[in-house]
């Protein structure tokens, strides 16, 4: 039987590999390179789609992707984390809508749900992904949304940006700066 701090370990383990689910996602939706890098160890692996190679190719192939991406959504649910010699195999599911011209320039909305099949390993007390392998299960291309953003949104302010126009980069920053006053 467990004793009491081998069990707060693994949840304090467990926490920390939903946090690295989290912050990838927030890289994927902000283009935000930095926060990408922050999910993957340097040598870590990602086949994803068309592709397949390292993560940091990934991340690089990604970026360009995304400087076209309109809008891009991904949500996290169903965290299965099994731990294992040497790391942790997590299948999570994953919900995404991307706005984004197809390869003709016509722009598009896609409609994603999967699982992202992660290798997580534990590297000096941190927990990133080693290796990823993307498996969809649903994949539809939706009607583009009538009007502008400024008309759909309406007052609903502020709208959803890249890195570092997103608002919740100026929020946080203005929060830590009243806090240290």
């Amino acid at each position: 039987m467990p004793n009491d701090s081998d069990m707060l370990a693994e949840l304090m383990d467990r926490e920390a590999i939903r946090s690295c689910l989290y912050t990838y996602c927030r890289g994927i939706d902000r283009a935000d390179e930095a926060a990408l890098r922050a999910a993957y160890w340097e040598d870590a692996t990602d086949r994803h789609g068309p592709y397949q190679g390292s993560a940091s190719g990934f991340i690089e192939w990604a970026m360009k992707a995304l400087a076209n991406t309109e809008r891009s959504i991904h949500q996290i649910t169903n965290v299965i984390i099994d731990f294992a010699p040497g790391g942790a195999a997590v299948e999570s599911q994953f919900t995404a809508w991307q706005r984004a011209p197809n390869a003709a320039g016509i722009m598009q909305q896609m409609f994603l749900m999967g699982r992202y099949a992660d290798w997580f390993e534990k590297r000096d007390g941190v927990w990133k992904i080693a290796r990823r392998t993307v498996i969809y299960d649903w994949v539809e291309e939706q009607p583009l949304p009538v009007g502008s953003e400024s008309e759909r949104f309406g007052v609903r302010q502020p709208i959803g940006a890249k890195w570092p126009e997103d608002a919740i980069y100026t929020v946080f920053s203005a929060d830590r700066l009243e806090q240290a006053s």
